[in-house]
């Protein structure tokens, strides 16, 4: 796969990821049958007249299967790096899921460099949030990447 159809594929997939952990915590839906609707209806379709790109379905899976499996230590990762007086539970749930999936990648995809997963999802948050909230994802999952990649971090 051509390195500029793989990024315009994992951007999708990320996208789609957040937009599945969010759901996910929302509806309460489980892993196999999430999974199966993004598949069938989301990933590469056409939605309200806009073709949204085709994500890198494996990717995609990857991304919401490891942040259901290790969501605990996610958590912990992040809730760890909130300044004082704030909580996990404080943070609105699509801020949660676009944390989650962020720290996954860096806790479980050294296949992927820091600076690509920060950036990536500093981009992701750009479709939900205003310019002081991508700053902050920016500083959050950098702050993990000190912990879960020491020698990469900052590279």
């Amino acid at each position: 796969m051509k390195t500029a159809t793989r990024s315009r594929t994992r951007s999708a997939a990320r996208l789609a990821a957040v937009q599945a952990l969010y759901q996910q915590e929302m509806e309460r839906v489980p892993l196999a049958r999430l999974l199966k609707e993004f598949h069938d209806h989301r990933l590469g379709a056409t939605i309200e007249d806009a073709q949204y790109v085709a994500a890198e379905t494996a990717f995609f899976d990857d991304i919401v299967a490891g942040v259901d499996a290790r969501r605990i230590e996610l958590d912990s990762l992040i809730a760890d790096r909130l300044a004082d007086g704030w909580s996990l539970d404080r943070l609105d749930r699509p801020m949660r899921a676009l944390l989650r999936a962020g720290a996954y990648e860096l806790v479980a995809r050294p296949d992927v460099p820091v600076a690509t997963v920060i950036s990536e999802y500093v981009d992701v948050a750009h479709a939900f949030f205003d310019k002081r909230e991508s700053g902050f994802v920016n500083g959050l999952l950098d702050a993990i990447a000190k912990h879960a990649r020491p020698a990469a971090a900052g590279s």
